[in-house]
């Protein structure tokens, strides 16, 4: 199974350049590789990131995670989704 060059493109700007909150990629079965199914804006939260996971259907997803540390710090954090 192949990764498309758009999937690391977009996972770099997430990582780098905080451009998006999150990513949700899937298998196309056709073209027989991972692409890039929905990018969420860097407003968008947790509950918009889950409205964009089908029910019934396997998608990998990354989600930007901000919070504030015990000391009021800003920390961000990537997590890894199998869903």
């Amino acid at each position: 199974m192949a990764v498309h060059d758009d999937c690391k493109l977009r996972f770099l700007e997430l990582n780098t350049k905080m451009t998006h909150r999150f990513i949700v990629f899937k298998i196309e079965e056709n073209q027989k590789q991972v692409i890039v199914e929905n990018l969420g804006e860097p407003a968008q939260g947790y509950e918009d990131f889950a409205a964009c996971l089908p029910p019934n259907e396997c998608r990998y997803a990354i989600y930007d995670f901000e919070f504030l540390t015990e000391g009021n710090v800003p920390k961000s954090r990537i997590f890894f989704i199998a869903w």
